[in-house]
Parts: C-alpha cells; structure tokens; sequence
C-alpha cells in the first residue's frame, strides 16, 4: 500500500493506534477489514489533503519591499493582514521596508540585505532600472524567489508579476475619458509619478495609443517626476496649468490627486473629468465627494493573496499552477463602491 505519510500522521488521520496502522500497512494480519479500509480511507484522504498536509507548522518569512506613498503602503498593508487567515493552515510572517522616494541605491541595499541575511521570499514594488534588475538577480542566486506586485521588471530573475495588464487599464481609463468629454473641448493632463516604474509606463502607453486612435483630436499634456507626493505635485500641476489655460480634465497615472485638485481649485480651473488608480483614503475620499469621475481599481487583497501563494508554491508548500494570470480592472464610480472600500 504505497503513500508517501508518515504512520503517524495516518494512524491520527484514521483515529486508530501506529501499531494497528503498522501491521495494516505491511500485511501483517491481525486486523479487521473493516480496520484495513479505515486505513485506505485514511491514505485517501491525507493525498486529497495533501497540500494542507504540507503547511501543517510551516512559517514563511516575507519581506515586502516598495517604494510608494504612504497612502498606497498603508493600503498594501493592510491587505496582507487581511489575507494572513486565509493562508492558514501556514504561517506567514513578513518584514516590511517602505519608503516614499530616494536614490536607487538605498533600495539596492535592502534587497542585497536581504540576500546575505536569507528569506523566504521577496514582494516587490520597484522602478524598472537595471541596478534593481541586477539586485533581483543577487536574490534569485541567493535561493530567494522575488513576486513583483503592482509594476513589474520583466527583464529580471523575478519568478512572477502580480497586478493587472496596465495597458489595458491605461485604454479604459482613455475610452471612459473620451465618452465623458464628448464634444466638450478641452486637453487633458496625463500626470505620472515616475517615469521609471514599468506600470506607470505602460498606463501612459495605452491611454496615449486609444485616444490617438479613437479621438485623435485631443491633446495631451504629459508631467512627471511628482513621486505621488501632494508637495511636489501641486507645483507641477500649477505650472501645468498656467502654461496651458485648455486643460479639462485629468488621467492621473501616479497620484498625489488632493493636490491637483487643489492647483485647480486655487487657480479657478473647473476640472470636467478626472480618472485616477486604486482606491486608497485618499481617493476613496474624493470619489464619495465626486471629486473623482471614476478610479481604476484592482482587489488588492487578491493580489497580495496570489504573490504570497506564489512565494510558498516556489517551496513546494502548494501544488504548481498556471500562469498568474492578470488581476480584473474594475471601473468604480460614486455609485458602485465596494463595501470593503477604506473610510
């Protein structure tokens, strides 16, 4: 009777003593049928239990490093604590290393950190630029498995992206913003908080392609380099629109959204459509005041669950599985906000 439990395991599965799974095990004789299927059963049910069999005391340790704002880190956090029932029978334990801005340097050194210390696992929101690339790759090479979530480095050694397909979400956001402008003239300002993060990136792309294809007409007017921080974004907004009194409307890539709002706001600038990502405090808030026209959001609970899943897969914690596929892009209004929404 092949399986690969333990006796002890089986003889606790089946509610019956070692001795009586030992004899039943290496045809001993000396035991009822009865007893012989409970064993069977047993066995049966340990292999369909199998993956919860390996979690049983496992403790993962998770370092979880970004750089983000505040506001979308408090949310990332929050989201993992919220998910760490889910992954029982498992532990899951996790360092968090977050910091809004900085040079590349400083983020290079926690993750070189984290190779010489070990761990058994890495989440990371990174900008895409090589010295990152080549400290993924430290990682990889230290037996450290690295989940991108949110933004991705599609030239590392990381072992899999979490998040949604961005330019995708960059043509919604293009398609709700041409059908809410119509024939209202009007620019728009597309305002990123970096040019180095791959999502940010790739939003801009799409936006950029479905309104050069669908409203070509319209012109866009591209800031960056904010970091999502409401102190350097209000400047660039400002001047933004004191250069260009036709701006109407907003794609907000990166954030820092209370702040363009308030350059509006203070110059007397009526702003016509306004679509931004995720719904953290902030925008949860300006969308209850509609002050948003609509956010791009994606669960986030969901994601944090699939790279955390992913992290213990690359264990042998969890049986393999597909490829992670894309998170959902959800369109949320005043109107439809999901219950879970921050308050």
């Amino acid at each position: 009777m092949g399986h690969p439990f333990p006796i002890r395991e089986i003889a606790r599965q089946a509610g019956l003593s070692e001795a009586t799974v030992d004899r039943v095990l290496n045809g001993r004789g000396g035991v009822r049928e009865s007893t012989a299927r409970e064993v069977r059963q047993a066995i049966a049910d340990l292999d369909r239990q199998r993956t919860q069999v390996r979690l049983v005391g496992r403790t993962f340790m998770v370092d979880i490093v970004m750089q983000a704002p505040e506001r979308f880190t408090t949310a990332i956090r929050a989201a993992l604590e919220a998910e760490l029932p889910s992954l029982h029978p498992a532990v899951l334990r996790s360092r968090f290393h977050f910091r809004e801005t900085g040079p590349g340097g400083e983020l290079v050194r926690i993750l070189d950190r984290i190779a010489r210390r070990g761990s058994q696992g890495v989440i990371l929101k990174a900008p895409d630029v090589p010295e990152v690339t080549a400290a993924v790759g430290r990682l990889e090479a230290a037996g450290v498995p690295v989940v991108t979530l949110v933004t991705d480095l599609p030239a590392s050694a990381r072992l899999a992206y979490v998040g949604i397909d961005d330019r995708a979400a960059g043509a919604t956001a293009a398609y709700l913003m041409g059908q809410w402008l119509g024939e209202r003239p009007g620019n728009i300002l597309t305002s990123l908080s970096s040019g180095f993060f791959r999502n940010e990136e790739e939003r801009e792309m799409g936006f950029r392609s479905a309104m050069r294809a669908r409203y070509p007409a319209r012109t866009l007017v591209e800031i960056a380099e904010g970091q999502g921080l409401d102190a350097t974004q209000y400047d660039l907004v400002r001047a933004a629109l004191e250069r260009d009194p036709d701006i109407r409307a907003v794609y907000s890539i990166g954030g820092g959204n209370i702040a363009t709002l308030r350059a509006f706001d203070d110059l007397g600038r009526d702003c016509a459509v306004f679509v931004a990502h995720d719904l953290d405090h902030d925008n949860t808030r300006l969308l209850r005041e509609h002050r948003l026209s609509a956010v791009l959001h994606h669960d986030l609970r969901q994601d944090v669950r699939e790279a955390c899943h992913t992290v213990m897969r690359a264990h042998g914690a969890l049986p393999p599985a597909g490829p992670t596929l894309p998170s959902a892009i959800q369109v949320v209004t005043p109107y439809n906000m999901p219950p879970q929404a921050a308050v």
